[in-house]
């Protein structure tokens, strides 16, 4: 599955992983499934996040949503009754994040009770590790899931077609040549996206890290103190910050804050240190690089910024190709 939340379900993008050839399109916004659909990109669409109270959106714009609550299974089969379709359900289970999951010892009862609702179909199961906990994936929770698709098989005689083994935070197991069972779907966003895997942010060979670039204009370029004069008291997030005496040094401020992207998700292409930020002002030190206003200073982001950024709707966003094409 290609996660396409961090870009909010960009159909350029999108239509770039379905090239790419991923089986599924996952996200966690209807909202965004709906752009797509509406933009053409014809898939499969998956929604990871699946709220009660909009069960006729899910069962009209996902294809299969991830669920763990039996209150939200019954109106999804409400609806998708009264549309007189079938929804497809992949029920996760939780395996030590505590981020969403049915108890393991909870399932049986849990799909005992879906399998009685009308016009919902499971067809996986699948759990989340190393995002909100950072629990590793590994030979042993993976096995349980494995294990636990087999006595589900027993019980249910149902054959899962999907065992979803996580997120990008799976490459260092599945790369470690571990016999990777029954598991057979991982949802990726960020290693897609940005090329490097999520528990030590490596770079995951052959895939670029710098797909994405937030560009920023210097409008302001001066030689100043590098110690604030005056009492210190908190900043404009409630913060009271130290300085280093530094020196009167070259400060650059961009056009850029945090009501755009978080600033400790951004890295210079030019080694430009971040001293701090405000809500639409980023401030560095360009001692080293003597730029002016009107230049423009490159930054590789992380997920968070990058997520952060495509939310804006400050932030312009411009897609090329390979080549270097803009895409309409």
């Amino acid at each position: 599955m290609g996660v396409s939340k961090a870009v909010l379900g960009e159909p350029s993008i999108v239509a770039a992983m379905i090239e790419g050839k991923v089986s599924f399109i996952a996200d966690s916004r209807i909202e965004n499934l709906q752009k797509m659909k509406n933009a053409g990109i014809s898939t499969n669409f998956v929604l990871l996040r699946t709220p009660k109270s909009r069960a006729e959106s899910v069962v009209n714009n996902a294809d299969i949503s991830l669920n763990t609550e039996i209150e939200t299974l019954k109106e999804l089969s409400y609806y998708a009754k009264g549309h007189n379709i079938n929804h497809q359900v992949i029920l996760m289970v939780e395996l030590g994040d505590l981020r969403e999951g049915i108890l393991p010892r909870d399932l049986s009862q849990f799909i005992k009770i879906a399998l009685s609702l009308p016009h919902i179909q499971i067809v996986g199961i699948g759990c989340n590790l190393a995002c909100y906990g950072g629990v590793e994936p590994d030979d042993t929770n993976m096995r349980e899931l494995s294990m636990l698709a087999d006595s589900i098989k027993r019980e249910f005689n149902i054959n899962l077609e999907v065992i979803s083994g996580g997120n990008s935070a799976n490459y260092k197991w599945y790369n470690s040549g571990q016999d990777v069972g029954r598991i057979n779907n991982l949802r990726l966003g960020e290693s897609i996206l940005l090329g490097c895997e999520t528990l030590s942010r490596n770079p995951i060979p052959g895939l670029h890290t710098e797909a994405f670039q937030l560009i920023a204009e210097v409008i302001e370029s001066k030689n100043k103190p590098s110690l604030p004069f005056g009492k210190i008291g908190q900043d404009a997030f409630g913060n009271v910050q130290s300085f280093k005496d530094r020196g009167t040094r070259q400060r650059l401020i961009v056009a850029l804050g945090r009501q755009d992207v978080s600033p400790s998700g951004l890295r210079s292409k030019k080694n430009l240190e971040i001293l701090g930020s405000s809500s639409d002002h980023l401030i560095l030190d360009g001692e080293r690089n003597k730029l002016q206003v009107g230049d423009e200073v490159r930054f590789n982001l992380d997920y968070g910024a990058l997520l952060a950024a495509m939310t804006s709707p400050f932030v312009k966003k411009q897609f090329v190709d390979c080549n270097g094409n803009k895409l309409a």
